[in-house]
């Protein structure tokens, strides 16, 4: 792994950030930007085909003033797992999980504000050793998060040019890594080149979890997940990539699929539900009729 050189200024904490100059966040897609004396002219993110930039144009916020109106809020999910979410939900309204083990806490994806309050909860449930992401549209307020817990962010080399906002605590992995012992972050490409996973072995009661944000997302039929290239511009991805993502999760075991948001969870069977979208997906690209289609 590598170690991202600090910024120019050098590592200073929140308080003194917030009293110089503010890191942004766009408002469409909630990744927190550098800080800088104005916002930036445009996202990187929102400008690339696999997001959009919003309809009113390039709008930016702060965390300050996301907090005047937006809550953190943390529900339990099963033993050992607590979702991150804010309401009224931010920009792409995504929720984070927390994973907690004897090791150390593990922040898997990040959402673009973390109050007060949950910053003490938080604490007081033993605070956050790492964080690491799915893919970069949910990197959004990552530092903050570390800086608030001393953390260290576990980022995919392969995605090192999306890095919105550098920090001396963002150390870079290539295909596989243990944020904790007992847990597995592993780069399986698709929506990004850099997308990954989490597998959490001791979740769902000790069947297993795979933690996917929307790198394999959990779709409303929650028997099924998908896979694509852009979401929001129903871009999909080929059949070659689809069966490499299949492929590289099938060497963990897991009956339980998070997804991104609330409630997007495949609750059992969730290593076939993922066997079974993938061949679903390649035979719809081929042209291929399910069994029973008319």
């Amino acid at each position: 792994m590598g170690v991202l050189p600090p910024p120019a200024e050098g590592h200073r904490s929140r308080g003194e950030r917030e009293a110089r100059v503010p890191a942004w966040i766009c408002e469409t897609c909630g990744v927190q930007h550098a800080e800088t004396p104005r916002p930036p002219d445009r996202c990187a993110v929102c400008e690339d085909e696999r997001q959009y930039v919003g309809w009113g144009g390039q709008r930016w916020t702060t965390a300050g003033d996301l907090a005047r109106g937006h809550t953190t809020v943390l529900r339990e999910e099963e033993p050992g797992l607590l979702g991150v979410g804010v309401e009224p939900a931010v920009a792409i309204g995504q929720r984070a999980l927390l994973v907690r083990t004897p090791h150390g806490n593990v922040l898997w994806d990040c959402v673009p504000l973390l109050d007060d309050a949950a910053r003490r909860a938080l604490a007081e449930l033993g605070g956050i050793s790492v964080v690491c992401m799915s893919h970069p549209h949910f990197y959004a307020a990552h530092v903050d998060v570390a800086d608030a817990f001393d953390a260290r962010v576990l980022l995919p080399r392969a995605d090192r040019a999306w890095i919105r906002r550098p920090s001396p605590r963002i150390e870079l992995y290539d295909d596989v890594v243990e944020p904790v012992p007992g847990l597995t972050l592993a780069r399986i490409g698709g929506h990004f080149d850099g997308a990954s996973v989490l597998h959490w072995p001791d979740g769902a009661d000790g069947r297993g979890a795979l933690l996917t944000g929307d790198t394999i997302t959990v779709v409303p039929d929650r028997d099924w997940v998908s896979f694509m290239w852009s979401y929001p511009n129903l871009i999909p991805l080929d059949e070659r990539t689809v069966q490499d993502i299949a492929r590289r999760v099938e060497r963990y075991a897991f009956d339980r699929v998070y997804g991104g948001w609330w409630g997007r969870v495949v609750v059992r069977d969730g290593a076939a539900a993922v066997r079974r979208s993938a061949d679903r997906y390649r035979a719809r690209l081929r042209g291929e009729r399910p069994p029973g289609a008319e």
